[in-house]
């Protein structure tokens, strides 16, 4: 089987998959699940070897490399080979009375679309890169996966394993940074889908549209979680601290900040200090479940928010080693710095408003985020929550975890990104659903 120039041109490459994909064989049902069925095996054969790179490039510990990354993959390769089969049937469709008198029916089939660029981040780079590409073989299409420089360990492990199981006629890596990348986007494809930042983002639809390629931006912002009072906010503060820090904060769906009462504010400050001294000790930066942050650069950047509000717990960095602590911050002014970016890192301020009313404006007052957390017993505040709000995706009562369910849509609206994937959704996203109209001649 023919493998991939080290010389060969993105153009090269572009119509090299292309003439893969025009000879059909990435449509058949055995392709795809061969195709997944040996990247789970490259996932289960060395995901030690992945699971060192993740540390090399985060800090990422064994057991969080598998749990968010390598392991996540695997469910969804798993879920997705069980499932296919009865994703890809045609659906019939009811016809026109007249129609149904000439006999007529009609259906929709899913159709590949040919040959897919997934552009990945570094803060998850095995997951992000892989989750998608596991969409895009499923659905039959040809992909070029191209990892993130910043995670450069990652970067190397995936470029190096990836050709040695998967179809090297079909699926490409290409490394490298933003040259490489630009080179990229001057190609036609049939999809790209992109995760990480709205700039870029806002590079990608804009080199997208000079071929008229659709795009699937999945992007970040700032997402709220809303604190009700009356909660027990011993365990509010466990998960908050949870999927907060994970990661050392460098989660697109992280909890950006906290909005509860000032009273619920004050109480809520302490219970989170207590929780992250539950999670990682007295000395966070000898314990071996949190990372570090990716590079000098957004560790600069993080460094500069700490002033943002009075420290309750963290605070603490150091540049050599990037270690910034779990921090949280209480008396946070909505104008501050920490409130005027997403976050990206192990900082959770506490902002206070005057109730749910507040709250929601709040939130409807900036842009739309990729998720949205609450925190309440109370029927009528979740109900108003998800009426009167918009983000990509809604967490009662737990954050992250409605990423973790493949038959739910993962995706953002508006600034937060567009389109979704995971199950189903990534065979739609990977598609294009085309309508057959079956009229008999007799």
């Amino acid at each position: 089987m023919p493998t991939q120039s080290p010389v060969e041109s993105p153009a090269d490459l572009v119509a090299r998959l292309r003439a893969t994909f025009r000879t059909g064989r990435t449509k058949d049902l055995d392709w795809r699940t061969g195709q997944l069925t040996r990247l789970r095996a490259l996932l289960t054969e060395h995901g030690d070897e992945l699971a060192e790179a993740l540390h090399a490039d985060l800090g990422k510990s064994r057991t969080e490399s598998y749990r968010t990354e390598i392991d996540f993959t695997i469910r969804e390769i798993d879920h997705t080979l069980e499932h296919l089969a009865d994703w890809l049937r045609p659906e019939p469709a009811p016809v026109p009375a007249q129609l149904a008198a000439a006999g007529a029916t009609a259906h929709t089939v899913l159709d590949p679309l040919g040959v897919v660029l997934v552009i990945a981040p570094w803060n998850y780079p095995a997951q992000l890169l892989l989750a998608p590409v596991v969409g895009a073989l499923a659905s039959g299409n040809c992909v070029v996966a191209k990892p993130s420089e910043l995670a450069a360990a990652t970067s190397a492990a995936v470029a190096r394993l990836l050709p040695r199981y998967l179809d090297t006629d079909a699926v490409a890596v290409v490394e490298g940074a933003v040259p490489e990348t630009t080179a990229l986007l001057e190609q036609r494809f049939d999809h790209i889908f992109y995760t990480g930042n709205g700039t870029v983002g806002r590079i990608v639809m804009a080199a997208a549209a000079r071929h008229l390629t659709p795009v699937t931006l999945e992007l970040g912002g700032k997402s709220p979680a809303f604190v009700d009072r009356d909660t027990d906010l011993k365990t509010v503060a466990a998960r908050l601290a949870s999927g907060k820090f994970l990661n050392a904060g460098q989660t697109c769906v992280a909890p950006d900040y906290v909005l509860t009462d000032p009273e619920t504010g004050a109480a809520l400050a302490d219970a989170l200090a207590g929780a992250v001294e539950s999670l990682f000790g007295s000395d966070p930066a000898t314990h071996a479940e949190y990372g570090r942050i990716v590079n000098e650069r957004h560790f600069d950047r993080l460094v500069g928010l700490l002033d943002s509000g009075r420290t309750v717990t963290g605070g603490v960095h150091d540049r050599e080693t990037r270690y910034i602590a779990p921090t949280v911050l209480a008396d946070v002014s909505p104008d501050s710095p920490v409130m005027g970016e997403e976050i990206f890192g192990p900082i959770l301020p506490i902002v206070t408003v005057d109730g749910l009313d507040a709250a929601i404006d709040f939130v409807n007052d900036r842009d739309k985020p990729l998720a949205l957390y609450a925190f309440t017993g109370s029927d009528a505040v979740r109900d108003r929550l998800l009426a009167e709000t918009s983000s990509g995706g809604v967490g009662l009562g737990l954050p992250l975890a409605h990423l973790t369910v493949s038959d739910l849509p993962f995706g953002g609206v508006g600034e937060s990104g567009m389109g979704s994937y995971h199950g189903p959704y990534s065979i739609e996203t990977f598609s294009h659903r085309k309508a057959v109209l079956d009229t008999p001649l007799g």
